[in-house]
Order: C-alpha cells, then structure tokens, then sequence
C-alpha cells in the first residue's frame, strides 16, 4: 500500500514552459541587480560565497554574477543559483508578476490523496525556497500545506540513487510503500534502485505500456491501487 507520495514539478505538477519561459528569464534579468543590491546580506553572501566553493576559485563579485548567468543559461542544476533564484521569484509572486502554475489534474489529485491520509512531498532541482513560493502562489490558492516536506539538491542529484535512499530513511518508511512521481526516466531508474515504486508522468505523449515505468498521461490515470 502506498503511504507517501513524492512527486517532482517541472513536467509533473506543474508546466515545464512556465519554468523555463517565465521563472528562468525573470530571475536572469534581474539576477545581477539583485546580487549587487544584496551582496552584504549574510543570507545571499553565504550563497555567493557556494558559487565560489563550486567555481574553486577566489571570484571577485562580477565574476560571480558571470558564472551565475553562465549556469542559468546552461540550465545548470547548482544548489547556491537554485538558492538565489528562489529569493528572486520571491518578489516576482509577491508583485503578482505571475501564478505557480500547477496543473488542474495536479491539484485535484493531491488534494484528494492528502485527505485520505496519504503524506505527500516534493522532490525538484529547485531549491525548497522556490518549491514552497511556486506551491503556495498558485491560482488554486496556498497549496503548501497538502505537503508534509521538501527535499532539493542538498540532498543530491536527482539521477543519484543515494538522493532517494536519503529520502526513504527521511520519511522511515519501506521504500516500496513511497511512490515517486516524475517525467524523466533517469529519476525513476535512480528511485526504483532505490526501491521506491515509480510513475512515469508522459503529458505530451500517449503511454507506452512497454515503457520501463508504468506510464500515465496525467494525474487523473493514476491508480494507487495498481502499485500494491
């Protein structure tokens, strides 16, 4: 029976466009305004200083800004960007810039498992900051409190088996009774060696019963019931 649900965003819950044609180019276009405006601040200095632990070289804080475009642009998945993106969505929710956009199917069915009592997380390159911003400015109101945790990259890469290990001794649960939710193969392989059941969420394509990952076309298709 499955107990806990962990589910992606990006392509899962919520539109991979609105990732990369909103939130991406808004944090891009003010990221070295804000690094300069916040520079001194301990909690953007600590990441500013990460970008430098990453970079392994002593950057001066133009260099820093540089490297920070460099990874939006190579959609890199590094925790301090992922960090300091978020506090610039931050303002962009707060400003009614834009909605964290969340599928109908999405809503539906998470708030329907989380009134039958099943525990429900997210797991996204993102930082737990921006997870939590995007979930709880949505048109369907603060969808926050359906989820009983965050896990970002802190806790690994999400192709990292280890990532998912972390996760079951997180929620002290057996892995078969956590069900992972995402739209690529790479997370599902990493969880299913973890043990965890998988789902593989395919919005743009029919599903392949062949497919490594039972495959669904939305949330609306999956049958709890179907993974014991």
């Amino acid at each position: 029976m499955i107990k806990a649900i962990v589910t992606d965003i990006e392509g899962t819950t919520s539109s991979i466009s609105f990732v990369h044609d909103v939130l991406f180019p808004y944090a891009r276009a003010r990221m070295r305004d804000f690094v300069l405006k916040h520079a001194d601040d301990p909690q953007v200095a600590s990441h500013l200083d990460a970008v430098r632990q990453d970079c392994a070289a002593d950057m001066d804080l133009e260099a820093v800004i540089a490297q920070l475009l460099r990874w939006i642009d190579g959609d890199m998945k590094v925790t301090p960007l992922k960090a300091l993106q978020g506090l610039i969505w931050e303002q962009g929710y707060r400003d009614g810039d834009f909605h964290g956009h969340v599928y109908d199917d999405a809503f539906e069915n998470l708030s329907k498992w989380h009134a039958q009592g099943i525990a429900l997380y997210v797991y996204s390159s993102g930082s737990e900051y921006a997870q939590k911003l995007l979930f709880g400015h949505t048109r369907f109101g603060d969808l926050t409190p359906l989820f009983s945790g965050y896990f970002d990259t802190r806790i690994g890469a999400k192709g990292e088996v280890s990532a998912y290990q972390h996760i079951v001794e997180t929620l002290q649960l057996p892995a078969e009774q956590i069900l992972f939710l995402s739209d690529v193969k790479a997370e599902l392989d990493a969880a299913r060696a973890a043990g965890l059941r998988t789902c593989w969420l395919v919005r743009d394509d029919a599903p392949q019963a062949a497919a490594a990952h039972p495959q669904v076309h939305d949330f609306n298709a999956i049958d709890l019931k179907a993974f014991g």
